[in-house]
């Protein structure tokens, strides 16, 4: 767990419980070795954390067959734990805005999302005005990551330069209104710089939403 990753809002639960939480976010489908590798303990303790969360309804667990010997042992988070991590005051949000494309219609409520989407690029737009592209991906990585996104820069293919979220705030609203997750894509190309293209998209079904950056020609 880093110091810049919000932690579960789970009171009553251990820090190892609320890190393997977060691993799972990270990375599902993670077995017992990767969990104890993680916290820094021995898989008999990593197992006790597991268990308790699966008796919760937290973490459920899967078997991938190999060539030789028992399946392999694979856990990754229950559909219920969606809802421990940043929502960003989802309902509320998305409430608002139903109640502005009633009244005003579904113009308004892109009207509102652009002008949110500049506000919040206007406010960041000084940590992200100098630097490679590299370092400035990075910095919005934080930036994502601040914001609840739990957002890290990846592998890529060759030229381009990977964003993944992991967490996905604004889910409630991305679902309703598809609108939100393109208006985000131009807030990014607008602080960047450069071309950002996605790939994959949780309120699609996806694990992650994973954006590839490239830098745009002709830039000085």
């Amino acid at each position: 767990m880093t110091a810049e990753t919000p932690a579960p809002e789970v009171s009553g639960y251990s820090s190892p419980k609320r890190g393997i939480l977060l691993l799972l976010k990270r990375r599902p489908d993670s077995s017992l070795a990767d969990v104890a590798r993680e916290l820094g303990i021995s898989k008999v303790a990593a197992l006790g954390h597991v268990q308790k969360l699966e008796s919760d309804g937290l973490v459920v667990r899967s078997y991938q067959s190999g060539r030789v010997g028992r399946p392999r042992v694979l856990f990754r988070l229950a559909p219920g734990a969606t809802s421990l991590f940043p929502q960003g005051y989802a309902e509320m949000s998305l409430s608002a805005l139903e109640f502005i494309e009633r009244r005003l219609g579904r113009t308004a409520v892109a009207e509102l999302l652009n002008q949110r989407a500049n506000e919040v690029a206007d406010r960041h737009r000084a940590r992200l005005a100098s630097g490679a592209l590299t370092h400035r991906v990075g910095e919005l990585a934080q930036i994502r990551t601040e914001g609840g996104y739990m957002a890290e820069v990846a592998s890529h293919p060759r030229g381009s330069i990977g964003l993944v979220e992991h967490n996905c705030p604004i889910l409630a609203i991305a679902g309703r209104f598809p609108e939100a997750c393109e208006t985000e894509r131009r807030m990014f190309e607008s602080l960047l710089r450069a071309n950002v293209q996605v790939s994959h998209r949780v309120v699609a079904g996806d694990p992650v939403c994973r954006f590839l950056v490239r830098e745009k020609r002709g830039l000085p």
